[in-house]
């Protein structure tokens, strides 16, 4: 029950819903042991000692513990349900609201699909067992209780015979519960891995197609489906073992009863009635023992997804505004990195154990205001590492990262991620209006400032082809334009959102070299007076960068100015060597063939 205590912060506030539903349990159940003693007048009196003449009040009453109980089941229903929707309203809203929160070194090794499962059927499964299943476990008890008194009442010897084989059916339900438990965690882990199969298939269709792989795909939902199935079969084998035997051990209770019943009623210790209306008392004994396999089931899918969702829950936010956070509304952009070193903590494959993985190696820079910075090297040698120190979407493991003089941990970070503008590498635009998607970061905007950025990062022209202009709906993650048009509507949204700061992080890999130059020419009047990073693998992106960093291995092997790179001939004129050369060559031959004509 540690599940539920470390969850009660979401139904706690509602528990006088779950109180409710059941007082009005408890009291469908004392109703419902009226018609037994009903049962049993009708017999002994009207019946045995012919007094027709009440038949018909017998009957009203019978009608009338029928009504009752119609009532009382409408609110044990209605408030059970209250219980559970308003205690996963919260949990699933304090869910997602972890989920926005959580940093990023946790989306390094989480899955989209696993994440989905969590939210979606995790918290259904413990809003089942808080809207029914709590109620029938506590119903299981007072049907037990309310007619072992009865029962006592009637007949003592007849209520011990009955409950001889109710310590083996107990015996066999605990047992039952220790092993479910964790068959019902390896469904839920089984329904994840097949949720993420989807979701990754779905998201990567095109690249599926374009290489041919639909067998594959379906070759490896099939395994996923065929996991889940196994885990399914598993818990239905568990079922399968031991409801007969409770079944069993329920019939063996009943057949007591009526054995030393009939015996009773033949020595006149017991009359008819009476003996009928214990063997309809005696069912609200077997059925609650045989329900009860059902309601554990209920209650260990709740724990199974309980856990699942605390594992979400209680993980720790590695980065997060300190406790008094240095307030910096109007920053400067003055970047210092002074002796940074980053590692990430990767799980090894197999073993689920956490393992560095070095990515910056004693990184000294200094930014100063307005100032652009340039970053190359080859693919994982650091470059986008380096600028998400800058935004805290990582802190650093060793030395520090300023902004302005102040370590970036020691910031509020809504001041410090609201003055940076990112345009990543991978665009991600929303299913929603072009408009939107640029006023994203700043929902107050105007539409005329929206049109200026749009017109500074050369997006304007295309938009207003579209069919709708600014109000034009696109696709799922931006599927509806093209590489180079999606880059440029998140440029626009970063530049819309002013910031001290600009983060461009291969901003134009996406685009032709024309749009790239047109692109560029726009960014130089949007990154005057911002301190500006630039990754980019073209040189003619960064050669007019204040200072270029070439890293390789997560560390600084040349530093300087374009033309001091190229002077001293190391791996950044290699580097331009194989992008220019050629071009330079091609246009020095064609000056040369028109100068001498």
């Amino acid at each position: 029950m540690r599940v539920f205590a470390r969850l009660r912060r979401f139904f706690v506030p509602y528990i006088g819903w779950g109180l409710g539903s059941v007082l009005a349990m408890a009291c469908l159940t004392a109703v419902g042991l009226v018609r037994p003693w009903l049962l049993e007048q009708l017999i002994d009196r009207v019946i045995r000692e012919q007094r027709f003449a009440e038949l018909p009040y017998w009957t009203a009453a019978v009608l009338a513990v029928a009504l009752v109980r119609a009532v009382f089941n409408f609110l044990r229903q209605y408030l059970g349900h209250s219980f559970g929707q308003n205690a996963t309203l919260d949990l699933r809203n304090a869910l997602y609201d972890k989920l926005q929160y959580l940093h990023f070194k946790y989306y390094d090794n989480a899955y989209t699909g696993d994440l989905m499962s969590r939210v979606t059927a995790d918290v259904e499964a413990f809003r089942m067992f808080l809207s029914f299943g709590w109620v029938h476990l506590m119903d299981i008890l007072f049907m037990t209780l309310f007619s072992l008194v009865v029962m006592l009442s009637m007949s003592v010897r007849l209520t011990l015979v009955t409950l001889l084989a109710m310590p083996f059916l107990l015996a066999v339900v605990l047992r039952f519960e220790r092993r479910v438990h964790p068959a019902f965690r390896r469904v839920r882990e089984a329904l994840a891995g097949l949720s993420t199969a989807a979701q990754e298939n779905l998201n990567g269709m095109r690249t599926v197609k374009s290489f041919a792989r639909e067998d594959f795909e379906v070759r490896k939902f099939a395994a996923h489906n065929q996991e889940y199935l196994e885990a399914n079969l598993a818990t239905t084998g568990l079922w399968a073992r031991y409801f007969p035997v409770m079944e069993l051990l329920s019939n063996l209770a009943l057949t007591l009863m009526l054995a030393y019943g009939g015996l009773l009623v033949l020595r006149g210790e017991l009359s008819l009635g009476e003996l009928v209306a214990f063997n309809s008392l005696i069912w609200y004994w077997i059925w609650p023992m045989r329900e009860v396999g059902y309601r554990i089931n209920e209650l260990t899918q709740a724990i199974a997804s309980g856990e699942r969702l605390l594992e979400v829950l209680e993980h720790p936010v590695a980065v997060q505004s300190p406790p008094e956070p240095v307030r910096l509304p109007e920053m400067k952009g003055h970047v210092r990195f002074e002796g940074v070193w980053f590692q990430y903590d990767s799980p090894r494959p197999g073993t689920g154990e956490i393992s560095p993985h070095p990515a910056l190696a004693d990184i000294h820079l200094d930014a100063p205001p307005g100032s652009v910075i340039g970053l190359i090297g080859a693919t994982g040698s650091g470059k986008s590492t380096l600028v998400a120190l800058i935004p805290r979407f990582y802190d650093v493991t060793r030395g520090r990262v300023t902004i302005d003089g102040i370590d970036v941990r020691d910031l509020d970070l809504d001041d410090l991620r609201r003055q940076i503008g990112i345009v990543q590498q991978e665009t991600f635009l929303w299913s929603a209006s072009i408009r939107e998607n640029i006023a994203y970061g700043r929902r107050t905007a105007t539409m005329e400032e929206i049109i200026a950025a749009a017109k500074l990062a050369r997006a304007h022209d295309f938009i207003m082809e579209t069919p709708a202009g600014y109000d034009t709906i696109i696709g799922e993650r931006g599927l509806g334009l093209s590489g180079g048009q999606r880059q440029r509507i998140a440029i626009a949204r970063a530049i819309l959102n002013n910031p001290r700061i600009l983060i461009l992080d291969d901003a134009t890999a996406s685009v032709d070299m024309e749009t790239e130059h047109e692109i560029q020419v726009a960014l130089q009047n949007a990154m005057r007076g911002r301190t500006t990073f630039i990754i980019a693998h073209r040189l003619s992106s960064v050669k007019h960068a204040d200072e270029i960093l070439v890293l390789d291995q997560g560390r600084i092997v040349e530093r300087g100015t374009h033309e001091e790179l190229l002077a001293r001939g190391g791996v950044y004129r290699a580097i331009y060597d194989i992008q220019f050369r050629d071009f330079e060559e091609q246009r020095a031959a064609e000056a040369g063939k028109g100068g001498s004509r």
